[in-house]
């Protein structure tokens, strides 16, 4: 796939929010910058903050880096890197482009972390500086993916092969929610479809939580599953079971 050129320094974004994170966004401690803007609603999402294009401050390559350059030395000792979330990253391809690019010149590990609704926003030399795909897959049922996000599977599903055949690892996100992801058969389908894959190193199944409850009052809209329940140790233990007999590494 083909797409034009990576955007100069000065190219703009639109820019939530930077945190460091370890062990959860990519290998060691990672600088994650989370983008605006977000093609999905998903029902249980911890960040509505970052929903809107219009919410986000705007930024340029160049101050990203110059942002990122602080925390260099930190990151490259932590045996880490960038990761680009949001929010949608790929709902900004040249700007994610642009940032990824700088970071391979600069030898930085980068990870993308995407729903892969816009994968075919992401154009194969975007692809090339990126060491790491965080890929978000909700749900393996076409009917449930639609209510729970509002969006489609298949180019999330599309986008997995297209990166298993470009080589691009893969961490696989799949979020447990009681009553909508912890359907037996549409988990075992799920791992049967990323057993078939080459490039998924593991799968991170994480427990649904409402810590972004606040938000929502916040921006005074309803979180649609505040009434639902976290999943216990059992369910969680289950699903990861279910995973790791498909040969995956499931944690």
């Amino acid at each position: 796939m083909s797409g034009p050129p990576a955007d100069s320094g000065g190219c703009a974004g639109r820019i939530h929010s930077w945190d460091l994170s370890t062990g959860v966004d990519g290998p060691g401690t990672c600088f994650v910058l989370f983008t605006s803007g977000c093609p999905l609603r998903c029902l249980y999402c911890q960040n509505p903050d970052t929903w809107h294009m219009r919410d986000g401050r705007p930024a340029s390559v160049d101050d990203v880096m110059t942002e990122i350059d602080k925390y260099r030395s930190f990151i490259e000792a932590a045996g880490g890197g960038v990761t680009l979330s949001g929010g949608e990253p790929l709902l900004q391809p040249r700007f994610t482009a642009g940032i990824f690019r700088r970071c391979k010149e600069l030898g930085l590990h980068t990870a993308l972390d995407t729903s892969g609704l816009l994968g075919a926003h992401a154009d194969d030399a975007l692809l090339a500086d990126t060491d790491l795909v965080l890929l978000d897959i909700k749900s393996f049922d076409v009917g449930t993916y639609r209510r729970l996000t509002g969006g489609k599977l298949a180019p999330t599903l599309s986008f997995a092969t297209r990166l298993n055949r470009l080589g691009v690892p893969v961490w696989i996100r799949y979020v447990l929610v009681p009553g909508w992801t912890d359907d037996e058969e549409a988990i075992d389908g799920l791992a049967a479809f990323l057993a078939g894959l080459d490039n998924v190193e593991r799968v991170d199944v994480l427990p649904f939580h409402k810590l972004g409850a606040a938000k929502y009052d916040a921006l005074g809209i309803p979180f649609p599953l505040r009434d639902t329940p976290v999943p216990d140790a059992a369910l969680v233990a289950r699903v990861r079971g279910q995973f790791r007999a498909r040969g995956l590494r499931a944690d």
